[in-house]
């Protein structure tokens, strides 16, 4: 079956092809945003995998307990305590952030940033009550300056995720990395976007990150990825058009199975022998 890619930097056929072999796996996504636009998760959950989605924008949140009811979804932050704090959001980008000085240069930017009041909740606690025994195949970290609480409130003696992706600056300057490395993890791949960390115990991946996806991968873009061929107007008036048909036929085929409609046709069959 052909793999249809919706991250944003082919975050997904990378694990893919790291763990295409393991059935029913599990991941955990810290700073989800959209359940299907640049999601790292999406084509692992159609394939019948399920995870962890913490995501503390209420639009996200929403979508996501509507498209991953198999998921468990918390609408919250993951930090370093449990405390209420307060996140800067900016709706409909992946920008949000709890670092003010970043939100407010977004903010200088023109960007429309506002405040609420989150829910903080350390990794280990979430691990401890949603991930239990299981096996994590996959930690996935994106959010904006954050990475350090993040990690900090993991305990990764008891949680041993098999790769984790960070969301890393392009500088390659951060220093947050030694609480990986030191719990363990081998820098093996920066793709520009994202570091990506072996557990050393699942070093035997390491041979699936040497090179970069390819046509040998067997995937597509998902309609409409920034990657392919963006989706027109025309596209766009055509699928409605098509849905549009589609729920007419639909009434005309409900219409045709009714008694009104089968005792007209008698009625005209009579008449036409008569």
């Amino acid at each position: 079956m052909t793999f249809i890619s919706y991250a944003q930097n082919f975050e997904d056929i990378r694990l893919w092809r790291a763990l295409k072999n393991v059935e029913n796996g599990f991941y955990i996504d810290i700073g989800a945003n959209d359940p299907t636009q640049d999601s790292v998760t999406k084509a692992f959950y159609d394939r019948g995998w399920t995870g962890i989605n913490v995501e503390p924008m209420p639009n996200y949140y929403n979508a996501l307990c509507q498209q991953r009811p198999k998921d468990t979804n918390l609408q919250c932050v993951a930090g370093e305590t449990a405390d209420d704090l307060t996140f800067y959001g900016i709706a409909g980008t992946g920008l949000s952030t709890l670092d003010p000085a970043l939100a407010q240069q977004h903010k200088d930017a023109g960007m429309d940033v506002r405040s609420q009041t989150v829910k903080s909740r350390t990794l280990a606690s979430i691990c401890e009550q949603h991930a239990r025994n299981r096996p994590i195949h996959f930690l996935k970290i994106d959010v904006e300056g954050h990475e350090e609480t993040v990690l900090r409130g993991m305990d990764f003696t008891q949680w041993r995720p098999w790769i984790i992706l960070i969301e890393t600056p392009w500088e390659r300057d951060q220093t947050w990395e030694t609480l990986v490395t030191g719990a363990g993890y081998h820098s093996i791949l920066f793709d520009g976007i994202n570091t990506y960390y072996l557990a050393e115990e699942h070093l035997a991946l390491k041979p699936a990150f040497d090179i970069p996806p390819c046509n040998l991968d067997e995937f597509q873009f998902c309609r409409g990825h920034n990657f392919s061929h963006p989706v027109t107007d025309a596209e766009n008036h055509l699928a409605a058009a098509l849905q549009r048909a589609e729920h007419a036929e639909a009434q005309l085929r409900a219409m045709q199975n009714s008694r009104a409609w089968r005792a007209l046709q008698k009625l005209k069959n009579v008449l036409v022998r008569g």
